[in-house]
C-alpha cells in the first residue's frame, strides 16, 4: 500500500514517510517491500543526493513491526524468512549511494532502530524513546545483523542493556551514546534536519560516498553471518511464550512467561 510508506522527491533531496501516524507507523510487512522498491529507486536516480526517512504525525519514528502479523507464523521457516526480509531491507537501505537522514521524532523501537542506525545520520527531537524492549513484550530476538548494528553504536554492554533488560533510552543518552548525532526541541528538528541537508548538498558528492562506503565495507567485514543466528531465531518464535506473549498484546493484557 503505497500511502503507507510516501516518496517524494524535490531537486537533489528525496523524503520518505512511514505513514501510519495511528499506529505510530509500525511497519506491515508490505510496507518493507515497499521501502525496499524504495531504495531501488533512490539509487537509479543519479539526481538525488540525500534522502530524509521520517515518520508521520510526530509522535514516532516506526515502532517497530505491526504486531498482529505475527499471528500468521506457525514455523521456524516462517520466523527465518521475517528476520531475513528485515536484514535485506535494512541492509538495501544501509547501502544506498546517496546520503541518508533519519529524523528521529518521540519513539523509535523495536524494528524502528535498525532503520534508523542504517542511515548515516540521526537527528531526534527531545522527546525520544528509543529501544527495543522485546524481552518485556513479545520474546522473540533479533537477527545477527541487527545485533551487530547496536553493538557498533553502543558497545557490548549498552546493548545487552537494551536488548535484554527491554531499556527505552531517553535523548539525551542516545545522543552520549553516539546514537544519535544531535537533539533538538521538537519544534526546531525539521528546520535543523533541513539546514544538515543544505550542508550536505554543498559538499563533493563523490567523496561522502566514499567515506560511507568505507565504512559500511569495514563494518560488514566485522560482522558475522546470519546463518549464526538462526538456531536462536528458531527457538525464539517458536516458543510457547512468544505466540502467547503475541495474543496478549493484541488483547491488551500482560503476558506471564513461561520460558518455553
Amino acid at each position: 500500500m503505497n500511502d503507507e510508506v510516501i516518496f517524494e522527491k524535490s531537486g537533489h533531496r528525496a523524503d520518505v514517510c512511514f505513514n501510519r501516524p495511528h499506529q505510530h507507523n509500525a511497519m506491515r510487512f508490505s510496507m518493507y517491500e515497499r521501502l525496499e522498491e524504495i531504495c531501488e529507486q533512490l539509487d537509479a536516480d543519479d539526481e538525488i543526493r540525500v534522502a530524509v526517512f521520517r515518520g508521520a504525525g510526530g509522535k514516532a519514528f516506526v515502532a517497530g513491526t505491526d504486531i498482529g502479523q505475527f499471528r500468521g507464523f506457525k514455523t521456524g521457516d516462517d520466523a527465518i524468512a521475517y528476520e531475513a526480509r528485515i536484514d535485506r531491507v535494512v541492509g538495501r537501505l544501509e547501502r544506498l549511494r546517496c546520503t541518508t537522514v533519519a529524523m528521529v521524532q518521540g519513539v523509535c523501537a523495536g524494528g524502528g532502530v535498525p532503520i534508523a542506525l542504517a542511515c548515516d545520520f540521526r537527528y531526534a527531537d527531545d522527546d525520544l524513546r528509543l529501544g527495543v524492549p522485546i524481552a518485556k513484550t513479545l520474546g522473540n530476538c533479533l537477527s545477527m545483523a541487527n545485533v551487530a548494528r547496536m553493538i557498533d553504536f553502543v558497545g557490548v554492554a549498552k546493548t545487552k542493556e537494551i536488548l535484554m533488560l527491554g531499556k527505552m533510552i531517553g535523548a539525551q543518552e542516545a545522543k552520549a551514546a553516539g546514537v544519535v548525532n544531535d537533539v533538538f526541541a521538537a519544534e526546531d528538528l525539521e528546520q535543523k534536519t533541513d539546514a544538515l541537508v543544505a550542508d550536505i548538498l554543498a559538499l563533493a558528492p563523490l567523496t561522502l560516498r566514499a567515506v560511507k562506503t568505507a565504512v559500511r565495507r569495514t563494518l560488514d567485514a566485522r560482522r558475522a553471518s546470519s546463518e549464526l543466528g538462526e538456531d536462536f531465531i528458531r527457538l525464539c518464535y517458536t516458543s510457547e511464550d512468544f505466540h502467547g506473549a503475541v495474543d496478549a498484546f493484541m488483547e491488551k493484557h500482560r503476558y506471564a512467561w513461561q520460558g518455553r
